[in-house]
This record gives structure tokens, C-alpha cells and sequence, in this order.
């Protein structure tokens, strides 16, 4: 593995059996069969429709979720078997809802300190305090927050009281699952731009989730797509947008607003036909075949390989050749 690359995942897959009638159980392949890299200081962002695998995707690193099959390597070591108390420390997550994440019970400080208690990294009471603060400060909350509970702030704030919680512990990777889809556009810059100066300032790694491309864009240094558990491309920011190559990502990206109303006007629209297939029942073959136009026989036959197309930017699709 390359000296620069903190994250990489070989081959993931995370499988759910379901009932699928009165006695037939089936597996719901909710990521499959999915690798990349993520080099340190690096953000990659990771898009698609909901419930094609991304938070299941993000979690299943983490190993909040076992997975089914594949290799999960943190800084040159397989994780898929390690005691995940150390590497608590190491790697943790933003949550998508910063009103159900955070413990109602409990004050900020409580919320904060957690992980500071459970780690053990403070020699007293007063040093406690004193890390609490600091946090805060770090995600711009006043100190006159400290012994106040949830429900006395805003979205954004109660995702500063996350992001603080998750940096608590120095960590060098951070999940951040959709960290700005419940909030206000106002607010979901302030916490973009807050989220990339603590990257520039501690050194952090993210893998960025989200279904908002134009958010993506803005934050990620590479950015990967999922459809129904699959990674079907992967490129650098400004390439992906440039050229996108994958029908799906088209299609997607088709559908971002413009804010010049004569490119609006410009660009050819994509319009997705039928709707997202059951997981419990996928097609055979490509998953994005039943939607795709350029589609044909062979599509049906078997998954495309996730291939180089150029350099730095892959695909999965039978139709895209190599240039």
C-alpha cells in the first residue's frame, strides 16, 4: 500500500437477510463488492440516491456495522478482526441528524466528554473542563453553552456539539454522513467551511457523504458515485464534472441547478426513467441497466469491472472504453 494512503477498502460487502414471503429468506446486498483508497488529508466525497448504500457504506468502515466479507486496511493494517477500542480514537463519525444524535439527557459537556472519560485523556476534573472548552471553541460555541442540554439550540449549533464530540479524541479519519442535509443553506456552508479549516488546521482525512453534488463538489478532493451498493465511478472533483463518464453520473449531474439562467438553459436535461430497482431483487448484470439508455445485452450478463478509463478516473460501465 502506497505510503500517502491512510484508508483503503478491498472488495467490501455488507449483506442483510430479509424475509422475502411466508418462509424464504434473502440477502439485501446494501454495499457490494466495493474498493478505493483514501489518501491522508484527503476528502473524498461519496454520492448518490438515498438508500444506495452510502450510509451503510460509511458505517461498515467503521465497523458500527460487521461486514459481510471483504478487507477494511487503517494505516497499513487490516482492521476487520481488531479490538476497535484504540481505533475509536483514531476514526469516528459526524451523524446525518444532529437531533438524534446527541443523548437528550445529557449537557454539552456530558456530550463533549464522553469520549474523553472512555479514553481516559485527562489527568482530573479541571483538565476536563479545560479540553471541553477548547473543543467548543474549535466549532465556535460559547462557553456559556457548556452546562445547557440539546434542545436548547438550533440544528447547527447541535452539529457543532457533534463535530466537537467526534474531534474529542484527536482522531485522523472522519466519516462525516450527510452533516449538512438537516440543516438551513445558510447554515450548511458555515458548517462546510468550518469542517475544511479544521481539516487544514488537525491534518484530517474525511470521507464525505452526501446526496447535495454541488455541497460535494465544494468540499471533496475525489468523489465517488453508488448506485445500489456498487461504485460505479470514481475521479478527481473538477474531472467528474468536467466528464462525467457513467451514464448514472450523467444523469445526476444533469440535474444540479445552475445559477447563470442562460447555461441553465443550455444544458440538456437527463430525464432518470422507472424507478430504482428492489435490492431484494436486483437486475442481473449492470443494477443501472433498467434506467439506461446506452444499454444492451451484455449489460445483463455480469457487473461491469470497475476499469481506468484515464488516469485517476474509473468506471464501471460495458459501454465506456478506454481512452
Amino acid at each position: 500500500m502506497e505510503k500517502d494512503i491512510l484508508l483503503e477498502v478491498r472488495n467490501l460487502k455488507k449483506y442483510y437477510q430479509v424475509k422475502n414471503g411466508l418462509f424464504k429468506k434473502v440477502n439485501v446486498k446494501a454495499v457490494d463488492d466495493v474498493s478505493f483508497t483514501i489518501r491522508r488529508g484527503e476528502t473524498l466525497g461519496l454520492v448518490g440516491e438515498s438508500g444506495c448504500g452510502k450510509t451503510t457504506l460509511g458505517r461498515t468502515i467503521l465497523r458500527l456495522l460487521e461486514p459481510t466479507d471483504g478487507e477494511i486496511i487503517f494505516d497499513g493494517k487490516v482492521i476487520n478482526q481488531a479490538d476497535m477500542k484504540d481505533y475509536r480514537k483514531k476514526m469516528q463519525i459526524v451523524f446525518q441528524d444532529p437531533y438524534a444524535s446527541l443523548d437528550p439527557r445529557k449537557t454539552v459537556a456530558d456530550i463533549i466528554g464522553e469520549a474523553l472519560d472512555i479514553h481516559q485523556l485527562y489527568k482530573d476534573k479541571a483538565e476536563r473542563k479545560e479540553k471541553v472548552l477548547r473543543l467548543m471553541d474549535l466549532v465556535g460555541l460559547s462557553d456559556k453553552f457548556y452546562n445547557r442540554y440539546p434542545h436548547e439550540f438550533s440544528g447547527g449549533q447541535r452539529q457543532r456539539i457533534g463535530i466537537a464530540r467526534a474531534l474529542a479524541v484527536s482522531p485522523e479519519f472522519i466519516v462525516c454522513d450527510e452533516p449538512v442535509s438537516a440543516l438551513d443553506v445558510s447554515i450548511q456552508a458555515q458548517v462546510i467551511n468550518m469542517l475544511e479549516r479544521l481539516q487544514h488546521e488537525r491534518g484530517l482525512t474525511y470521507l464525505f457523504i452526501a446526496h447535495d453534488l454541488a455541497v460535494v463538489k465544494h468540499i471533496s478532493d475525489r468523489i465517488g458515485v453508488l448506485y445500489l451498493g456498487h461504485l460505479v465511478e470514481l475521479a478527481d472533483s473538477e474531472e467528474l464534472y468536467r466528464n462525467p463518464l457513467h451514464p448514472y453520473t450523467q444523469m445526476l449531474l444533469s440535474a444540479v441547478p445552475i445559477a447563470d439562467p442562460d447555461e441553465s438553459e443550455k444544458r440538456k436535461r437527463i430525464k432518470l426513467e422507472g424507478e430504482v430497482p428492489s435490492p431484494i431483487n436486483p437486475p442481473s448484470g449492470c443494477p443501472f441497466r433498467t434506467r439506461c439508455e446506452q444499454a444492451c445485452d451484455a449489460c445483463k450478463e455480469k457487473f461491469p469491472e470497475l476499469k481506468e478509463i484515464e488516469k485517476g478516473h474509473w468506471v464501471a460501465c460495458s459501454q465506456v472504453q478506454r481512452q
